[in-house]
């Protein structure tokens, strides 16, 4: 490790603490997901939906490793949470680019689809006019210029970073 991070060193040394780190902030971006949406009113749009399961493995794979023993499996779990936060980096980068029209996003996604059957054009009406829009395609929150997706992306890219690295040192240091 170089000696420009000793904070980083100091971080991995623990046996638990890169698992830690990982469970308590993926556990908090997605606190604040659904604190953005039942508290703030920000009905999430499918790709929003997507980017909540990467998260939602990042936390089982640290659970796993803080309950592993061997430091090896331990390296293994935190890889795969490596994994599961780079998979989360990558639907955060699709959605800023259908969100920046640098692509475009599924229909479900930049259009409203209506499910369930209605009886009459009045019914069908009342469903489309009562059903919540949350486009793909329309940032609904930013901040400084960066829109919720934008946020994910950052802190996915930095929970895959430190997860491959935590994980990778785990497994260079044998099976203790």
């Amino acid at each position: 490790m170089p000696p420009a991070l000793p904070f980083l060193e100091r971080i991995l040394e623990g046996r638990a603490a890169p698992a830690a780190i990982l469970l308590a902030l993926s556990a908090a971006t997605l606190a604040g997901a659904l604190l953005f949406q039942y508290a703030g009113g920000l009905v999430p749009c499918e790709l929003c939906l997507y980017e909540r399961y990467p998260h939602e493995a990042i936390i089982a794979a640290a659970l796993i490793a803080l309950l592993l023993r061997k430091r090896r499996a331990r390296g293994g779990a935190l890889l795969l949470a490596a994994l599961a936060a780079s998979v989360g980096t990558g639907l955060a980068f699709y959605h800023i680019g259908v969100e920046r029209h640098w692509w475009e996003g599924s229909a479900a996604c930049t259009g409203s689809i209506v499910t369930g059957a209605a009886h009459s054009l009045e019914a069908l009406r009342q469903q489309i006019l009562n059903t919540p829009v949350a486009r793909c395609d329309r940032v609904s929150w930013s901040l400084f210029g960066l829109s919720l997706a934008g946020y994910n992306f950052l802190i996915s890219l930095a929970l895959a970073l430190f997860a491959l690295l935590a994980g990778r040192r785990a497994l260079g240091r044998g099976s203790r």
